[in-house]
């Protein structure tokens, strides 16, 4: 049995952003619903030890150009069994 071969998300946004370019395309845009979605691991991990929502957008916007409210991630936070659908199947 081979290694399950694992990258790092930067990596696959590099790749995925020269595909793009090569391909006369865009960048890839997010609604904030799908963004939220998709951090939705990472502000569980910050909320257990006590982090505001507040201070999740905070970490945000001071390591991007996202503009994210913490009513923004309360309203589109997604609980575990929302975003592990399919992962087992």
């Amino acid at each position: 049995m081979s290694a399950l071969k694992t990258y790092p998300v930067e990596e696959a946004l590099k790749a995925q952003k020269s595909l793009r370019q090569a391909a006369g395309l865009e960048p890839e845009q997010f609604p904030v619903e799908a963004f939220v979605g998709m951090i939705s691991d990472e502000i569980e991990l910050l909320r257990k030890p006590g982090k505001s929502d507040e201070e999740i957008a905070a970490i945000v916007e001071n390591s991007s150009a996202i503009r994210v409210t913490a009513s923004e991630i309360a309203e589109n936070y997604a609980e575990p069994e929302q975003r592990h659908q399919g992962e087992h199947a």
